[in-house]
């Protein structure tokens, strides 16, 4: 396994971290993110006014970066702490936090959470298929988090716990879903959707 190495410069300069992503997302040169055109047609920008960075395609004309089209989009936080928090997050075996992830990266807890959440959500496959399968096990249970008195502010009711309901396969993924109520009507959907209908389900006393 390799050490992680947090004084390479892609961690903590900009234009080491834009190279970085460059090299990722296009090893065989720019390519537009609009009509796909390639690097003989694509002329990167100079200029004392102009970013580091930013490219215009020939044909359809459209400046770009290599972040265009991807969760770093638009985005005022500096390249380098947005690789350096994806490394830390990829890099953790047994998860992060958004409040770990802050202390990290040196960020207020804001930023730090927009992160986490932006890199959470590039990092699920949209065309994953349903958990389980031919004699494969699937657990279904659900869970009440929050409603504690120290998460009330002060002078205000104790907030409602959040029913979370999840699907386990056994050596296998975990899918989590927050409901509004755990009852056929709202964990039905659930299952049909993310269950393999091939799988052994398993549940404490439910009858969904």
């Amino acid at each position: 396994m390799c050490k992680l190495d947090l004084t390479k410069p892609i961690y903590h300069d900009n234009d080491a971290a834009r190279e970085h992503l460059e090299s990722l997302l296009w090893p065989q040169g720019p390519v537009c993110p609009r009509c796909g055109v390639m690097e003989d047609r694509i002329t990167k920008l100079k200029g004392k006014s102009t970013r580091p960075g930013v490219y215009k395609c020939k044909d359809c004309r459209k400046p770009f970066s290599v972040t265009v089209g991807t969760v770093m989009e638009r985005s005022k936080v500096p390249l380098c702490k947005w690789v350096l928090a994806a490394q830390l997050m990829a890099s953790s075996k047994k998860g992060m936090s958004a409040k770990q992830l802050q202390r990290m990266i040196g960020t207020n807890y804001e930023t730090a959470w927009f992160l986490f959440h932006r890199l959470r959500e590039c990092a699920l496959d949209p065309n994953r298929g349903p958990v389980g399968g031919e004699n494969k096990v699937v657990e279904a249970d659900e869970t009440y988090i929050g409603g504690k008195a120290r998460n009330a502010r002060k002078g205000k009711p104790v907030p409602k716990k959040m029913a979370v309901f999840s699907l386990v396969e056994r050596d296998g993924e975990v899918r989590s879903f927050r409901v509004t109520n755990v009852n056929a009507k709202t964990l039905r959907p659930i299952l049909v959707k993310n269950a393999s209908r091939k799988s052994y389900l398993m549940t404490d006393e439910s009858t969904v």
